[in-house]
């Protein structure tokens, strides 16, 4: 063949944009980031050609899994310590794992316009849900609430424990535990829901109105940081696709969509 054909097929194929190849990645999610999640996940997909596979689960559990070979390519955690062990252990890839939220908790009592710190005080309630501080980082925030008030060990016998804070709010919700401590994201999502008895419950987004008296906003000092952190893990066959989706979670969009859910952003 020509040698300046060659040349202009050579220029041609120059021209010609690469094509991007769409991959599904799965990712094992810690279930107070559900909601949020299903803000974001069409977000990144309208963006990019890539897809989400989501498992949500509590992070001590996932932790568990992954370290016994479970096939996720990332792990979106409610804490510091699994993602950290897991960098640590060579499971994770190292310099993967950055803080994507920052969590907060609030104590939810459905139809009590009382102070919060006074119902728990009072122990008028036959139930008070929590999540596991042993395997949900939102439950060991509220224990370092209780602590802090002294109330421990007195309430540990009222308390009902949800595997992970998905289960915590389905006892509040469901009329099971009088009161609870869950993730402000989960009122939050209260807030933006249209079912019609939830509407009722919470203020319009739009006005931006303080929580009503049933939700106490617990003073972030009074807890350890609830540092939420993601890991690429070191068997994923996809790892830029799952920094492109980690890049996305840092972007100006994402963080927007993270304050609207209750959560605070590094």
């Amino acid at each position: 063949m020509n040698r300046s054909i060659l040349l202009v097929i050579f220029f041609i194929t120059l021209l010609i944009p690469f094509r991007v190849t769409a991959t599904e990645i799965h990712v094992a999610v810690a279930s107070n980031f559900a909601h949020t999640l299903d803000q974001l996940q069409p977000q990144f997909e309208q963006a990019f050609p890539h897809r989400l596979k989501i498992s949500l689960g509590s992070t001590g559990k996932f932790y568990a899994q992954i370290r016994n070979g479970a096939p996720f390519d990332a792990f979106l955690a409610a804490d510091a310590k699994r993602p950290q062990l897991l960098e640590q252990e060579g499971v994770a890839l190292r310099g993967s794992r950055f803080t994507y939220a920052v969590g907060q908790i609030a104590l939810w009592s459905p139809g009590q316009n009382r102070p919060a710190p006074s119902l728990l005080t009072e122990q008028n309630f036959h139930y008070l849900a929590i999540a596991n501080p042993k395997t949900a980082p939102y439950g060991e925030a509220a224990q370092a609430v209780l602590k802090r008030l002294k109330l421990w060990d007195t309430l540990r016998p009222k308390m009902a424990r949800g595997e992970n804070i998905a289960q915590t709010f389905h006892f509040i919700a469901s009329g099971n535990a009088e009161l609870g401590f869950v993730a402000l994201s989960q009122i939050q999502f209260l807030q933006f829901s249209k079912t019609p008895s939830l509407q009722q419950a919470l203020p319009s987004s739009q006005t931006k109105s303080p929580f009503p008296s049933d939700v106490w906003v617990v003073p972030p000092e009074w807890y350890p940081p609830i540092l939420q952190q993601a890991v690429i893990l070191s068997s994923s066959p996809h790892p830029e696709v799952v920094q492109t989706f980690f890049d996305f979670l840092k972007s100006d969009i994402a963080k927007s969509i993270l304050h609207d859910y209750g959560y605070r952003t590094p």
